[in-house]
């Protein structure tokens, strides 16, 4: 699938491993004394050695852990904070129990940034395929639970390919026409399953998870696919989710919901994800709209405790100085923090992220020939 996106971010938040690139700030001007010559020289011979070693069939690409805290890697920003985040999830539950009506309030907090319960939602396009539903029962659903209102962001299929058989295509060229996208929910999975005497083993559950989290993590998106329970119960609930356990081992959460009774008011929403804590959250279902309302929650958020070079940083990149740029040892300086340069610009580079999300300060870390470059740029003021 194609991998063109708008960037939004201080990084090209995708892959959930892509790395922001460090490239040598280069000078084009002729060079006038042989060091120089040698420095470009020597320069192309490691690159060239470089692209060598990486076609020969046995090299095994590897990150030193130097290596690894000297990049700094994408931030995959929540959609909706502790609650929903970019990859590949899988939302689970017996067949009429609301799931449609909870992704329809999820879908639609997330096109118009509005908080869903007490949660804080990020805005972008969402696209909902809804393939087990028509117009008219969607036309209706969301009339009943938000009234009539304009909503340019949020768009319905009722109809799409099946994986190798026209989705991918599909997908790709809704991300090229919408480059905001954030959320394609995909109702259901086995909707969009290719057809195969092998579909129910871990090899086949695996592996269209897998090729599904490519696609959303090439755009940096999240993708919700609905999926149903199976019958039996088990010790661990997301043992329930029907088909085996590469459904779950390939996906990056899951999310179950359950009623003790079926003709029952009240749900468990079950969380569980890798870049999310574990968490119960107990709902009602409100009768009027249908909507699906929060009670409690069983576990209070976890948060990051504060980083007080990032606070340090957000002191001084302000509207008033929206920019600033040197060398690590300068920003030492410009900071007053008693720390070493090299210490301070491993954890910019571990914190990049946290400083965009929070603070809306872009950070910037080049190796030049003249020595490592620094730069933050403030690019939102309401962070």
């Amino acid at each position: 699938m194609a991998n063109k996106k708008e960037m939004t971010a201080p990084i090209a938040s995708v892959g959930a491993d892509a790395e922001q690139s460090l490239k040598k700030c280069i000078d084009n001007s002729i060079p006038k004394n042989s060091s120089k010559i040698n420095d470009f020289e020597n320069d192309f011979r490691r690159m060239q050695q470089e692209m060598l070693r990486q076609m020969d069939p046995t090299y095994l690409k590897t990150v030193s852990m130097t290596e690894l805290f000297d990049s700094v890697y994408a931030s995959k920003p929540p959609l909706i904070d502790g609650l929903l985040y970019a990859g590949t999830h899988l939302f689970v539950g017996a067949p009429k129990l609301g799931k449609s009506f909870l992704m329809a309030q999820l879908a639609y907090h997330v096109s118009t940034g509005t908080p869903l319960w007490s949660y804080t939602v990020r805005e972008g396009t969402v696209l909902y395929l809804a393939l087990e539903d028509d117009y008219k029962r969607l036309q209706a659903r969301l009339y009943r639970m938000f009234g009539v209102g304009s909503n340019e962001k949020l768009f319905f299929s009722v109809s799409a390919g099946q994986l190798g058989n026209g989705l991918d295509e599909q997908l790709t060229r809704f991300m090229q026409e919408h480059q905001d996208t954030r959320l394609i929910i995909i109702d259901t999975l086995q909707k969009i399953r290719e057809v195969g005497g092998d579909r129910y083993s871990y090899a086949s559950d695996y592996e269209i998870i897998t090729r599904l989290k490519n696609f959303a993590d090439s755009y940096g998106i999240c993708l919700l696919l609905v999926h149903h329970t199976r019958k039996q119960q088990a010790d661990d609930k997301f043992d329930m989710i029907s088909g085996t356990n590469g459904l779950l081992g390939a996906a990056d959460g899951a999310f179950l919901l359950q009623k003790e009774k079926r003709t029952s008011n009240t749900a468990t929403l079950e969380v569980s994800g890798r870049d999310q804590q574990d968490q119960r959250l107990y709902l009602t279902r409100n009768e009027k709209t249908l909507a699906w309302d929060l009670e409690r929650a069983e576990t209070e958020l976890w948060k990051a405790p504060p980083e007080p070079l990032i606070e340090e940083i957000a002191k001084v990149i302000t509207v008033d100085n929206p920019e600033w740029q040197g060398s690590p040892t300068e920003l030492v300086e410009f900071l007053h923090v008693d720390m070493k340069a090299n210490v301070l610009t491993l954890k910019l580079n571990v914190n990049a992220g946290r400083l965009f999300e929070e603070y809306g300060i872009l950070y910037e870390n080049k190796r030049c020939h003249d020595g490592r470059k620094v730069k933050l740029t403030l690019e939102r003021v309401d962070a």
